[in-house]
């Protein structure tokens, strides 16, 4: 293959294969251009009254907190494309996230285009929702704009409204969490409502897990070789609102058994809940999305990798390569910085990502990143020195305030001799000296 040269807004990009060259001339739009369409989707709801019970819920995360930051947030965003609407948002101490996953069968109407917004859920909102009855007709308009909801009683809009910040840092690393987890239990409506009147009373602290005895699943404080934790049992509340309707429920936990999320199950729609470790710390605070960025890529070879999705499109990289004439070690770097970057999540029963537009620049991931920030200044400033490398170990010295640091990364571990390491053994995330080196490197 020729080596290809193309000049983008002034960028110089050499391209080493003939796939890249064509995803950069391919690209037509930036991902933080508007759509010029003011209209995604026009239809009604085939089950409105189990819809409205969801979005309800979804509302009920969106204005609650569990940590210091009191509730501010009301604002859920919404997708629409590949015949799905997707609903999804996180608490205000970004702690838990929620996501509605809208089947092809839960509207009947027209996707005129792809597209994302985000807008409030405000009190005439949740009136009009809680007043839905099971065999009322309900019409849905998702727009550039706003989002209308017709019933029989009452018409509402709600316009778009800015993204918060806490939730774009929240959406660069969930999918990561999720796209660890495996399923652990599978529930039936009674085994459900039976675990949820076991739920414990009031703020409770410490540790709880769901386990099964005799067939019977409960929330007990001792962990066996089978439960699931949950951190700050308390959040499962939040799914009260939907017990006596759902199908069924799957409860997903991550490798290292710190997080965990339920998946409540309808038919034509389901519903995911997310929870954080603790109920202190969010998910925008965790760091794992940092192990992602670790080599940068040319913006113009994610822009043209962006103009060939839709919203909502599951996302196979495999297939990708093979269709784009792309190597898949290229592929790899492409996936990984569309995750750090939030337009991919994650389908935990399709154990598959899928792609979303959302309406950012992707600049201010550096700016919402401190620690990868900090490790771009050490790797400007000549601060890292690799001292020993081999195929399976890797030596370095890192300057810090004052003093050296340490960091050993080989094949089964990443350690650095800085109080960050220490305070977290890596449990949210790598520290900016271990970043520096892994930057450097690679």
């Amino acid at each position: 293959m020729t080596d290809l040269e193309y000049n983008y807004k002034g960028v110089s990009t050499y391209s080493k294969t003939k796939g890249i060259n064509n995803l950069v001339l391919a690209h037509q739009t930036e991902i933080e251009e508007v759509n010029n369409i003011p209209c995604f989707f026009w239809g009604s709801l085939t089950d409105p009254y189990v819809t409205a019970k969801c979005w309800s819920t979804i509302a009920k995360v969106v204005r609650s907190s569990f940590g210091p930051i009191p509730p501010s947030l009301r604002d859920p965003i919404v997708s629409a494309g590949s015949e799905r609407l997707r609903f999804e948002g996180f608490s205000s101490c970004n702690g838990v996230y929620v996501r509605l996953d809208m089947k092809p069968e839960a509207v009947d109407g027209e996707f005129i285009a792809n597209g994302t917004t985000n807008v409030d859920f405000n009190d005439p909102m949740l009136n009009a929702l809680n007043a839905i009855q099971k065999n009322e007709k309900v019409t849905l308009a998702v727009g550039q704009q706003d989002v209308q909801v017709i019933t029989s009683k009452a018409k509402v809009v709600e316009k778009k409204v800015t993204l918060p910040m806490r939730w774009i840092k929240g959406l660069t690393s969930v999918q990561l969490y999720l796209a660890d987890m495996d399923l652990k239990f599978e529930l039936n409506k009674i085994q459900t409502i039976q675990l949820f009147q076991s739920l414990p009373k009031g703020n409770v602290k410490g540790d709880f897990f769901i386990t099964k005895r005799a067939g019977k699943f409960m929330f007990s404080t001792l962990a066996t070789a089978d439960s699931v934790r949950i951190g700050g049992v308390q959040r499962l509340r939040l799914l009260e609102g939907i017990l006596a309707i759902v199908d069924k429920i799957f409860i997903y936990e991550s490798d290292d058994k710190q997080t965990c999320a339920v998946v409540c199950e309808f038919g034509k729609m389901q519903l995911l809940m997310a929870f954080s470790p603790d109920s202190y710390r969010g998910f925008s605070g965790e760091g794992n999305v940092l192990e992602t960025m670790t080599e940068n890529l040319p913006i113009e070879w994610v822009y043209g990798l962006n103009s060939l999705l839709k919203s909502n499109e599951m996302f196979d990289p495999t297939m990708l390569s093979i269709e784009n004439d792309i190597d898949f070690g290229t592929m790899d770097n492409l996936t990984s910085n569309l995750s750090s970057m939030g337009l991919l999540g994650y389908d935990l029963s399709e154990k598959a990502h899928f792609y979303r537009r959302l309406p950012f620049k992707t600049e201010r991931i550096l700016s919402l990143n401190p620690r990868l920030k900090n490790a771009k200044k050490l790797i400007d400033n000549e601060e890292v020195e690799i001292v020993e490398r081999k195929a399976d170990y890797i030596e370095a010295k890192v300057k810090g305030s004052g003093v050296v640091h340490k960091v050993i990364i080989d094949n089964t571990s990443q350690r650095c001799t800085c109080d960050w390491f220490t305070a977290y053994q890596g449990k949210r995330g790598i520290c900016k000296h271990i970043l520096a080196v892994k930057m450097t490197i690679s």
